[in-house]
């Protein structure tokens, strides 16, 4: 039996080993979030995500480096596009010839526009948008910018896309063509970029545009009858993520592979960019770790 002053010993130390080991519990407890929302590496050269909800970073590597952009320079086209004072979504528009030439001369991803088709302007937005039609790029340019000429308007289009970046804040970004073929100076940052979508996804069109899948569009042909578009969209993330609601893909020999992208949890909606990954399956990979970092900090 132990009585006494040694008794007091035991009992203390036996108080400071439980509080010692209900602190080391506590300890493990609370370390476990930061394990589960450890900054993930990517393969693209840039990248940043964003709360939604309030602008806030949640992610950034080399977030303000110039980088050519590809075909997510169309989601630009589109915001363009759908600014436009007293916008007619279903006005018609006649495809050219020289929609398609360009397609055949630039060897450019393309919606398959049938010369003397009339397409509507929102018909052109899937086209654009979804198999990242650079032939619906240049047919939205050729509609919705000023001049006499096509080249004119396709210039006051451009100009149009600089202006847009301006008001947005994008400092580090500039455009020298409607779809992201660049003429030497089109670029911009994983940062301006993810700006600029969550701006577009303002726009319910925008939004329903870019969440589609696949669609079957009805358009009038030259003769007066009628043939069908069917368009997929490049952004598998749509069928690979759960919660994902956008944006668009890009592609290129100085672009190599980007994706900005978007998704909805719990309310809580993440979006962001990655530049210059190695291939289609990696940039997808880049955008799903982002996205579950993105979320796992806002909990």
């Amino acid at each position: 039996m132990i009585t006494g002053i040694q008794g007091t010993r035991i009992r203390r130390a036996a108080a400071v080993t439980v509080t010692a080991g209900a602190m080391l519990a506590a300890g493990a407890f609370s370390a476990a979030p930061a394990q589960a929302v450890a900054t993930p590496t990517i393969v693209a050269k840039g990248g940043y995500v964003m709360n939604n909800a309030n602008g806030s970073t949640l992610y950034t590597k080399a977030a303000d480096t110039k980088r050519s952009t590809g075909s997510t320079t169309k989601i630009m086209t589109a915001k363009v596009v759908l600014a436009q004072p007293n916008l007619n979504l279903d006005a018609k528009v006649t495809v050219q010839k020289a929609y398609s030439d360009y397609i055949v001369r630039n060897t450019a991803s393309s919606a398959r526009l049938i010369v003397g088709d009339k397409v509507t302007v929102r018909q052109l937005l899937y086209g654009l948008m979804l198999p990242s039609g650079c032939d619906a790029a240049y047919a939205l340019a050729d509609k919705f910018g000023s001049g006499s000429t096509r080249a004119a308007r396709v210039k006051s289009f451009i100009g149009k896309m600089n202006t847009t970046a301006k008001q947005l804040g994008m400092k580090n970004t500039k455009f020298d063509s409607f779809d992201g073929i660049s003429n030497g100076s089109n670029y911009s940052t994983p940062r301006d970029l993810t700006k600029l979508a969550s701006s577009a996804m303002k726009s319910s069109t925008f939004r329903a545009v870019v969440k589609t899948k696949t669609t079957k569009q009805k358009v009038t042909t030259k003769s007066g009858g009628y043939r069908y578009y069917t368009w997929e969209n490049t952004n598998t993330l749509l069928s690979n993520y759960s919660g994902t609601i956008g944006v668009k893909t890009g592609s290129g020999a100085q672009a190599k592979y980007c994706l900005v992208f978007a998704a909805t949890r719990n309310g809580k909606t993440v979006i962001g960019t990655v530049l210059t990954s190695t291939s289609g399956p990696q940039r997808e990979a880049d955008a799903k770790k982002l996205l579950n970092y993105g979320f796992a900090r806002l909990g």
